[in-house]
């Protein structure tokens, strides 16, 4: 074979693997070109999924607080409604002020009048305790006089508790004239002295006094 036959098939040969190594020079490029887009396509849903998951991770804690707070403010509201404008308190004598006063009918019995002179609204509870004269026990109430509510005074307003001082037919034992009454009110250990009418009254063993009522005429007529 001639030089020159050689020479030929040689630079074919060259040729021809400097012409493959292009091309795989330019599908690698291609490749890595799309692979190059793929993630960054990839990245860019990454990118928006983040976005969207950080704008709604972002909106639930705007709006986690807002909630609590409603019901916080509802909490507080609630509390201070029922915690000063419509709490009732039991009455007590530094804010209710008694009268007694004697009554025409029935015979032998006196109205005891409590009223309220506070701000706020407060509630009478069962009966007075009564004591004439510092008896060592209290006057018995009337059980079946019982209402069927509590009696709750706002300001300005009056409760009553009817008193039968002595039997009207001169049954009762024990008969004695009393200068003094003290009132003592459920829930307090202190006593309200309350003038009685003319100055004495006479009472005995059969005297009695009512549970707390929102009429007089309940209080009287029993």
């Amino acid at each position: 074979m001639s030089t020159a036959v050689l020479n030929a098939r040689t630079v074919r040969t060259a040729v021809a693997s400097v012409t493959l190594m292009a091309a795989a020079l330019t599908l690698a490029a291609c490749n890595n070109d799309d692979a190059d887009g793929v993630k960054r396509s990839g990245s860019a849903e990454s990118s928006a999924a983040a976005s969207t998951g950080s704008d709604s991770q972002s909106g639930d804690e705007q709006d986690a607080p807002a909630g609590g707070g409603v019901q916080e403010t509802g909490g507080k509201n609630g509390g201070a409604a029922g915690g000063s404008g419509s709490k009732t308190t039991t009455c007590d004598p530094g804010k209710v002020s008694m009268t007694a006063s004697k009554v025409s009918r029935p015979v032998n019995h006196m109205l005891l009048k409590a009223t309220n002179n506070s701000g706020t609204t407060c509630s009478l509870v069962d009966w007075p305790s009564l004591r004439f004269d510092d008896a060592q026990a209290a006057t018995p109430v009337a059980e079946d006089t019982k209402p069927q509510a509590l009696v709750t005074l706002a300001p300005g307003k009056s409760g009553y508790a009817g008193i039968l001082t002595s039997s009207a037919d001169g049954s009762g034992a024990s008969g004695t004239k009393a200068t003094k009454l003290g009132v003592f009110l459920k829930g307090s250990d202190a006593a309200t002295s309350v003038a009685l009418p003319g100055g004495s009254v006479s009472i005995d063993d059969s005297a009695q006094v009512t549970f707390w009522q929102s009429d007089s005429t309940n209080a009287i007529d029993w």
